[in-house]
């Protein structure tokens, strides 16, 4: 079977790889020419993929016989809606499936409505004066988040992107005059997790948690990014989270699935829920309506046990075989090669030497994203993420180790944070979740400077309060 692939970045080159491991033939729909995918793809064009009249044209002219969707943008534009009524199967929700992550506001009040009671406090002011109430009822300190899509982006934190709380409320105004709505939440201190599953008729069929880096520089500081890099564990659990807190944050999404039901919206693709662990337990920060990036990128790495190309066509046509759904047990690593700056100033336009062979001979993949092709084993990065290196172990820590490795194979001016995935960051998120949980205990962030080094190995992220 012939599959389009919609999207030019990272993530779409990781869903690539796993077709192409399953033998399957593939075209591409996307605005910018990704090396990786210009490999496998037997026919590619430059479509804008929210212009959906000619994505559709595209896949009608290549006969594909099933579609999956990357980013969040066509989800929003109602691509899946059109390349089903052309009878193309497809991964990825209806426009109004997809409201789950284009609407904090829809997400927040599906789950109110439905009893779901896995959210934070919130509330969403919708005039310049509720602003100035709702500052003055948060009990404590508050994040700030558009309701719209803000790709990873536009989520404020007090304590860490703002300090007085009429800054937050200004912000929120700002959002509010831009023509936006804008959600307040509590903020919360715990460590964060991505669960992504598929989701189709027949069920919820859940993938390996993992923990993403937002932010841009090493110790968690900077501004905030679409994703530094992420990691998962070998047993598919993380170092801090047992296995019956996965379970709850399974439950939640699907409690979510059976309420979009119950509301008349069927949902075929992917959902991604990103959480914080608390306290009280896995609270959701929010959803996204496809595979994260990078936390995509860990999942579809370890896909090697099954038919990707099959479990595809099941989400898309609504049955799925629960035998497709195999990961292998091997712990994961991803690094992104980013340019300098990135995250506030990028500087676009260095080239990478990128000696593909001697990287995958380290143990290592390369993962291709936005970058321009340069001349051969060369690329030039853009003002986005790069180049993402996906290293895999039986230890979260050696999976880093090979990463770094593989970075004598790369020449050129970049940037990457070399503390995600190590025994001293992963050491310094176990304490911290151990105080959380503590009996007694006030619950604080680990100061980022102080390592934990009795702690047993694991990894997450602190009060930041984000999801992909």
């Amino acid at each position: 079977m012939k599959f389009l692939v919609v999207g030019g970045g990272a993530r779409e080159h990781a869903i690539a790889l796993a077709l192409e491991r399953a033998e399957a033939k593939l075209v591409v729909a996307s605005s910018n020419a990704n090396p990786g995918l210009e490999r496998i793809a037997s026919a590619s064009r430059r479509i804008d993929p929210t212009d959906v009249a000619r994505v559709v044209a595209f896949a009608r002219s290549e006969r594909v016989g099933a579609a999956v969707i990357g980013p969040e943008a066509p989800l929003a534009a109602g691509l899946a809606d059109a390349l089903r009524a052309a009878d193309v199967p497809t991964v990825g929700p209806s426009k109004e499936g997809a409201q789950i992550e284009t609407s904090k506001l829809f997400c927040r009040e599906l789950l109110r409505r439905h009893a779901i009671d896995a959210t934070p406090q919130w509330a969403a002011p919708a005039t310049v004066e509720a602003v100035d109430r709702a500052v003055a009822e948060f009990p404590g300190p508050f994040v700030v988040k558009p309701s719209g899509l803000t790709g990873g982006k536009g989520v404020w934190v007090q304590g860490a992107d703002f300090t007085e709380a009429r800054e937050g409320g200004a912000y929120a105004k700002s959002l509010l005059l831009q023509g936006g709505r804008v959600l307040l939440e509590e903020r919360l201190d715990g460590e964060e997790f991505s669960q992504m599953a598929f989701v189709t008729d027949s069920g919820v069929y859940p993938m390996p948690a993992v923990q993403d880096f937002k932010r841009a520089l090493e110790g968690d500081q900077g501004s905030n990014t679409g994703g530094m890099g992420s990691y998962s564990q070998r047993d598919h659990l993380l170092p801090f989270l047992p296995a019956a807190d996965r379970e709850r944050a399974l439950e939640v999404l699907r409690r979510t699935v059976d309420a979009l039901r119950a509301d008349g919206i069927a949902y075929r693709g992917i959902l991604y829920g990103g959480f914080m662990l608390t306290r009280r337990g896995p609270v959701l920060l929010e959803f996204n309506a496809r595979f994260g990036d990078p936390e995509g990128i860990n999942a579809l790495a370890l896909y090697e046990e099954g038919d990707f190309a099959e479990l595809l066509v099941g989400v898309a046509t609504g049955r799925v075989d629960p035998n497709l759904v195999r990961f292998r047990l091997r712990s994961t690593v991803v690094k992104y090669l980013v340019p300098p700056g990135y995250g506030e100033r990028p500087k676009p336009g260095g080239l990478l030497e990128i000696d593909g062979p001697a990287i995958e001979a380290d143990g290592v993949h390369v993962v291709y994203g936005s970058v321009d092709a340069a001349g051969p084993g060369t690329v030039r990065l853009t003002s986005s993420r790069g180049v993402a290196l996906v290293g895999e172990a039986s230890a979260i820590h050696e999976a880093a180790t090979r990463v770094e490795t593989a970075l004598r194979n790369v020449r050129g001016e970049y940037y990457l944070r070399h503390d995600i995935g190590t025994k001293e960051d992963l050491a310094r998120r176990v304490e911290h979740m151990r105080q959380i949980l503590s009996p007694g205990a006030k619950p604080s962030p680990l100061p980022l400077s102080v390592a934990a080094p009795d702690a047993p190995p694991s990894s997450s992220a602190g009060p930041d309060q984000r999801s992909g």
